[in-house]
Parts: structure tokens; sequence; C-alpha cells
């Protein structure tokens, strides 16, 4: 299995919080909900994004499959990028170091 990464962002016009309508949240609802489903398929390495909301802030998720093929599937069937509140770019990507240790606590 090869690793990739893809970039997400979203699009400008959602920076702005009072942009937000019901359907942009159900879209990112799942988004998490497919992210989640990946984690499970042992796809998934990880996922995140950065807390900042201005123009530079951006998600990463970082998968395994068999191909590039497979893995730009992945993104562009991702559900806040298939209906276009995040654009995507993929990167082939490899982990180096990871810490066995670490738990992610939700806070929200």
């Amino acid at each position: 299995m090869k690793q990739f990464l893809y970039k997400l962002s979203l699009i400008p016009a959602l920076l702005e919080e009072n942009n937000w309508t019901e359907k942009e949240n159900s879209i990112v609802a799942e988004h998490f909900h497919s992210l989640q489903q990946l984690l499970k398929n042992n796809t998934l390495i990880m996922a995140g994004r950065t807390t900042n909301n201005d123009p530079s802030s951006f998600g990463i998720v970082v998968i395994q499959a068999s191909s590039e093929d497979e893995a730009e599937r992945l993104m562009r069937n991702d559900p806040a990028v298939r209906n276009g509140i995040m654009t995507a770019e993929l990167f082939p990507y490899q982990v180096a170091l990871y810490n066995e240790e670490f738990i992610v606590k939700q806070t929200s």
C-alpha cells in the first residue's frame, strides 16, 4: 500500500461563519462520517484541520491506497469535495515517524 495526503481548503465564501447554512453543516457531517468509515476500513491514517478561520486554514487527510488512481478516487468522493464546499489537492506522502502513545481527546 502507498500513502497519500490530500489537503482540503474551504471555498472562500465559507470562511465567513454567517455564510454557513444547514446544507453546509450537513455536508461536513457527511464528510466526517465518511472519514470515520475510512478509519474503520483501515484506509485512513489520520485527518485533522488547522483551527484558524482565515484564508490560510486547511485540513489534511492521510490515507493508504493501492495506487494514485485509487487515492484520487477517494479524495474526489469525499462529500465536502464532491459537493463543492472544499477544494482538494493530492500528494504522494510517506509517514516517517509517529507516536504510538498519542491519543486524541476530542474537545467538541
